[in-house]
Formats: C-alpha cells, structure tokens, sequence
C-alpha cells in the first residue's frame, strides 16, 4: 500500500445526524491531497438527509434512497445491505468510513466485511451496556465494532470500552467528536431565523427551554411524565418560555399536542434543519432532550442539558457536569429543570463546565490516522 498513488476511501451514511457529523470528514477527504473521497447514502431518512447535504454542498456519487413509508429495521437492512454491496465491488475503496450507529452504519460495516475491505468506524466506542435502549443503536454500533479496522473515538471513556471488549488499543484513535466540527462551522451569533415567532421571543429576559423528544423507548407513559412535567414547570414560572420543534412521527404528534398543545408560552414548530437548531440551541437557556447528539452539541456552545432518559451512552457529559440525566419521571424531569431555572449557581456551574467532546478537530485526526494506517500496510 505504501507504494500507491492514491487512496480511495468510500464514505456511508444514511440519515440527518450521521450526514451532520460526516459532513466535516467528508470536506476535509475531498480537500486531501492523494484522496479520492467517494460519497454513498442510502436515505435512510430521506428529507432531513437531503436538508445537510445541501448546507454543506456535498453531491453523493451514489444514492439509493432506499426509504419508504412505514419502513421495518428488516427492510432498511435487507435493501441497504444488497444496494452498499454492489456499490463497494464498483468502487473498490481502500477503506469504508461509517458513522456511529444507525442500520446503515451496521450494514456498511457489513457489506464491506463481505467484499473484504477495511472499515472505519467513525464516534467508536460508545455504549449504554443495554442492547435495548437506544433500540437499535446500541447493538449496531457494538456489531459495528466488531468489524471495524480503525476506532475513531471521540473520548477516552470510548476508548475503554472498546479495550474492554479486546480491541488492539494500536487500532482505536482518540479524535474528539466530529460534531463539534460541524457545529462550529454553523454558528452565527445574529442568526436569524425564518420561523418569525423564533425572533420574536426574549432569549435574554426570558428563560427559554429548547426540548426535543422522539425517541422510540420513551413513546406512551414516558412521553407523556416528559410533556406533563414541562407543563407543569411553565405554569409555575412566568418567565419561562418552551419551544419545542416536533417530530413527524404521529405518536409523538398525538402525545405533544394532547398535554401540551394549549399551553400558553410553548411554541410547537415543524422539525427544523440543521442550521437553525444550531443556532437555536446557541440562544436558548437550557435544553430538554433525549437526542444522543445534542449531548455533544449544547456544551460546546454552554448550554446545561437534561437528558430524558433512564441511561446514556455518553457519561463523559454526565462526568463533565455539562448533562444531567433526568429520567423518564415526571417528578424528577420537573424538580431537576426548576432548578436550573431558578439556581443561579447550579446553571452556571453546568453551563461553564469543560466540553469533553473536543475542539473541533477531529476530522483533522481521522485523516491523518488513515493515512497513517495504510502507509503501515
């Protein structure tokens, strides 16, 4: 390999967070001297994949948009697995970079595996120790690192846990998160939105929750203590206002608008796209989410996040004091959220809490650790 003019190296993904923290690594590969950055996507998610591509101007040299309405974990699967082989044998990467942990980083991993390529696993390493809950993230992104060459890890937390499962430490990479890349190149301070009730609210007098939840496991009972609570911390505060951009899922529709469709000073909007939620996140108080990646995201930016989950697979935030982990109970949701907004000094100490998730340098990192690799061959 050392004596080969250029490497080629196939970039997979398939949804709106994997394009979002790809973006950045996929910028630098077509930037790099002796690359030849190919892009595939299978549209897992179609709408809000399309969404970052633009913002980011990254045209894929294939696209199997392989989603359809009402679409099984078996489908996606079955279609991205037959569709990813056939463009790794036209191809013929060096190696295959996947993301994280979707079906389409599974399955990426896989189809290279068959045609014997390397693969990159691009935010290796993290776990929640439950196969189910993130369902099915968490057991695509241990399967995933089973057949992964290279472990880009975003922290050292990561790291151990791909030790403690026998991976040759000369194969994991610590890089910071990719997503720290991204958001930096996203914020701007007098962004303006054009949802026009976004620019009409006080971010400075006023105490603005930005929350977000859709996350298969918390639909029914769960769902309902989180919008209960959020509720109730509304109406016992008069300064605080809630936005919350839902999303499509009907289930989620149908419990938001119950509890808190009539609710004065919550602001239910349309999913919004990347670029304006970062910058939302950039001017909100705090946020209230179960999302995986806004717990990388809202520190870098000071912002204190509740986690509306039982676990996570990023404790360094929880560690770092920039997250706290609020459950799924309606009591505990509204005691931890009332005390960030009336705790001067437990919001500060949140909020100014070091980032563990890096300094916007990761992609920077899995280049050089590619090429690092192959020159080794």
């Amino acid at each position: 390999m050392k004596n080969s003019n250029v490497l080629k190296i196939l970039s997979i993904f398939g949804t709106r967070p994997e394009a979002i923290k790809m973006a950045p690594v996929v910028k630098k590969l077509e930037d790099s001297q002796g690359i030849q950055s190919i892009v595939c996507v299978t549209a897992q998610h179609r709408e809000m994949l399309d969404q970052v591509l633009n913002l980011f101007n990254i045209s894929p040299d294939y696209d199997l948009n392989i989603m359809k309405s009402g679409q099984t974990l078996n489908e996606i699967t079955c279609r991205a697995l037959k569709g990813l082989q056939e463009v790794i044998k036209e191809t013929k990467p060096h190696m295959v970079l996947v993301h994280g942990d979707t079906t389409t980083t599974f399955v990426g991993a896989l189809a290279a595996f068959y045609e014997k390529v390397n693969v990159g696993h691009v935010e290796a390493g993290l776990r929640s120790g439950n196969i189910y809950s993130p369902y099915p993230e968490e057991m695509n992104r241990s399967l995933t690192g089973k057949l992964a060459n290279l472990h880009f890890a975003p922290t050292k937390g990561n790291e151990s846990n791909l030790l403690k499962e026998g991976i040759d430490e000369d194969k994991i990479i610590i890089t910071g998160n990719t997503v720290i890349d991204a958001l930096f190149k996203v914020i701007d301070n007098d962004y303006r939105f054009e949802i026009d009730i976004l620019n009409k609210i006080d971010y400075v007098n006023n105490k603005v929750i930005l929350l977000t939840s859709h996350r298969r496991e918390n639909l029914g009972k769960p769902m309902e203590n989180i919008f209960s609570a959020v509720k109730e911390i509304v109406i016992k505060n008069e300064d605080v206002e809630v936005i919350f951009p839902i999303h499509l899922n009907p289930k989620v529709r149908e419990i938001a608008f119950k509890i808190l469709g009539n609710t004065d000073r919550v602001h239910i909007i349309d999913p919004l796209e990347y670029e304006p939620f970062a910058n939302l996140m950039n001017k909100v108080h705090i946020i209230l989410t179960d999302s995986g990646g806004i717990q990388e995201e809202a520190p870098a930016l000071g912002k204190p996040v509740l986690v509306l989950r039982i676990e996570t697979e990023r404790p360094e935030a929880a560690w770092a004091g920039t997250v706290k982990i609020a459950g799924i109970e309606k009591e505990n949701i509204f005691r931890l959220t009332d005390e960030l907004i009336n705790n001067k000094e437990e919001y500060d100490r949140m909020a100014n809490a070091v980032n563990p998730y890096g300094d916007g340098k990761a992609s920077e990192r899995i280049i050089k650790a590619i090429r690092e690799y192959f020159n080794n061959i």
